[in-house]
């Protein structure tokens, strides 16, 4: 099988992907992708992040941060990295993987309480809350409505 590969040899998965981040037939269509080279100043990254959680988008939000993360200061990497984390949690118990967000959402919030300055506005005693919170109750098996999981980034 002849693979999508960078000019690094690693691969690429060029494949549509559903609202949930899940790779579609070849050939089909999807959601619009998040280049990974993104690069956007931080209150861009976080509005345009918000603006996917608040439409149900939380792997391309995931993306966004991911990006943030790859390419930003390396003194702000506990922060995106904490960020794409929470998406990514949300992503899984979207799915209906509670076990795997939850776990996720427990290493976003132990990420992000190991950011001691919080740049940008951001919510990080909301957001480790809600991530715990969330945790705790998918792993207990609780259906999550999606409203719920749509959560407010800054202050």
């Amino acid at each position: 099988m002849n693979r999508d590969r960078d000019d690094t040899g690693r691969p690429r998965n060029a494949r549509a992907r559903d609202t949930l981040g899940r790779p579609l037939p070849p050939g089909a269509e999807g959601v619009p992708r998040i280049p990974d080279d993104l690069e956007l100043p931080p209150a861009e990254t976080l509005d345009y992040a918000q603006d996917l959680l608040n439409r149900g988008l939380a792997f391309n939000a995931h993306e966004v941060f991911e990006a943030a993360w790859k390419n930003g200061p390396h003194e702000e990497r506990a922060l995106w990295q904490g960020l794409a984390q929470f998406a990514v949690g949300i992503t899984h118990v979207q799915r209906g993987n509670y076990k795997g967000g939850a776990a996720l959402l427990r290493r976003a919030s132990a990420l992000l309480a190991d950011v001691t300055t919080v740049p940008y506005g951001v919510d990080t005693a909301g957001l480790i809350e809600a991530a715990v919170t969330l945790a705790d109750d998918v792993g207990a098996g609780t259906v999550v409505d999606p409203a719920r999981l749509k959560f407010r980034l800054t202050r």
